[in-house]
């Protein structure tokens, strides 16, 4: 049995849909990779306070999350060059090597220290499929179906996070939480087996040596990365250092990084990278802080507060769905910039109940609804345009600086988040009015995106 598809006739139309052969199985193996990396992420961040327990490990707790962010970094910047240079298939190997030892590593960790190493393997090879993925499977499917391509990425996040949470509690209760990160592995095979054989074809790079100075602006990148989350640890005016020294760590990384004038939003593909890292660092620092509001202010329940974030990946689903029937560009060029207004409109939504007391806390779910709906329109055009604005030879760097701004945003608005936030009363509305503003940012910026008439990204 094999999982590889007959090679397709250079005039395969693009009406033959995503499944069609010589595409079926990168399709559904890139479904697969990206389910289990969602499962993993959803089910590891359920199981930690029982790996904190265990492990005797608590003061390690944001350094499980944060080292593997930091890494993440690490693996976007390598993938980029390796995808341009050997090609997304030799990409994927080392990036799947690189997660399956992190995996294997943290399930049989004998100490907190030891988990947290695997964990950033886990990053580190999580961060190169990052960027292959999308560079390999972006070559094997046409451009026209792109759109489609990035909703059926989106929509492979559903089923982990309806069902990541219980099976995860599930398999910690049954065989203990080493099982969440083994399951995993065990499925790593069988994600390679369907997705490898169709990235062997699509094609290799330029073959040139890698360029070893970028990844040293990368770990300048990571060692930020890992401020900003130490940051929200600390008290005051640690926190404001440690803060403020990430912030500048991982601002001139940045501008190595990333195509020139991301950071001031130059017309183009500049733009497109500047506006991944806006909106999602809106949505990580609103869903990180979203259940406590939802317990902590509002009275809810756990299981209450995973519906409300269950409620936001469907519709985050069901906006991608909308925006791969668009097949007009005008009505593209419109919906990007009403997907982050809906976003910003209903993170405002979300706030109401506490800027108006005695306002029907229901409104945070609805708000949260609006959220993933607007983000669902927004995201995945965002690929489209990047892919379609950079020359092949580019797609892996582009693509990495795309990863990129979103690690490295997130990073910056999750430290942030952390010293606006007051623990003592469990206050969330400056988190949320900072998401607010970052969606908002994002919205009227969008239009900046396209390229002037004429004019090259």
């Amino acid at each position: 049995m094999t999982f590889a598809d007959p090679v397709p006739s250079p005039a395969s139309p693009a009406t033959a849909g995503l499944f069609a052969p010589g595409r079926r199985a990168a399709c559904v193996g890139a479904v697969a990779l990206i389910s289990m990396l969602a499962f993993e992420a959803i089910a590891v961040a359920t199981a930690m306070p029982a790996v904190a327990s265990a492990l005797d490990g608590l003061p390690l707790y944001a350094l499980a999350f944060g080292a593997m962010l930091a890494t993440a970094v690490l693996g976007m910047t390598a993938a980029g060059q390796l995808c341009d240079k050997r090609g997304p298939y030799q990409a994927s190997l080392a990036g799947l090597a690189a997660f399956l030892a992190g995996l294997l590593l943290a399930g049989f960790a004998p100490s907190m220290g030891v988990l947290v190493l695997g964990r950033a393997l886990q990053g580190l090879g999580g961060g190169v499929l990052s960027v292959a993925l999308y560079v390999g499977v972006g070559r094997v499917v046409p451009a026209a179906l792109h759109p489609q391509l990035f909703a059926l990425f989106a929509a492979a996040w559903v089923l982990p996070g309806l069902l990541g949470p219980a099976l995860a509690s599930g398999l910690v209760a049954l065989l203990g939480w080493r099982s969440v990160f083994l399951a995993v592995a065990a499925a790593v095979p069988v994600a390679a087996a369907l997705m490898l054989p169709a990235l062997r074809r699509a094609g290799t790079g330029s073959g040139e040596a890698l360029r070893w100075g970028a990844m040293r602006w990368a770990l300048l990148a990571s060692v930020g990365a890992l401020m900003l989350h130490a940051a929200s640890q600390q008290k005051a005016a640690l926190a404001a250092l440690l803060f403020g020294a990430g912030l500048l760590c991982a601002g001139v990384a940045a501008r190595q990084l990333l195509p020139a004038g991301t950071l001031v939003a130059a017309r183009g593909l500049p733009t497109v990278i500047g506006l991944r890292g806006l909106i999602a660092a809106a949505f990580a620092s609103a869903e990180a802080f979203l259940p406590l509001l939802l317990t902590g202010q509002f009275g809810w329940s756990l299981a209450q507060a995973g519906i409300a974030l269950s409620a936001g990946a469907v519709t985050w689903s069901i906006g991608s769905a909308v925006q791969a029937r668009v097949t007009h560009e005008a009505t593209r060029r419109r919906l990007l910039p009403a997907g982050f207004t809906l976003s910003a409109l209903g993170l405002g939504i979300v706030m109401t109940p506490l800027l108006m007391p005695g306002w029907p806390a229901w409104l945070a779910l609805a708000g949260w609804v609006g959220v993933g709906l607007g983000i669902g329109l927004s995201f995945p055009m965002l690929s489209v345009l990047l892919l379609k604005l950079s020359p092949p030879e580019a797609q892996g760097a582009n693509t990495s600086s795309l990863q990129l701004s979103d690690a490295l945003a997130s990073s910056a608005a999750l430290g942030l988040a952390g010293l606006l936030f007051n623990p003592a009363t469990g206050a969330v509305l400056p988190v949320l009015l900072m998401a607010c503003t970052l969606a908002a940012a994002a919205a009227l910026l969008s239009p900046r995106a396209w390229p002037l008439p004429g004019r090259a990204a």
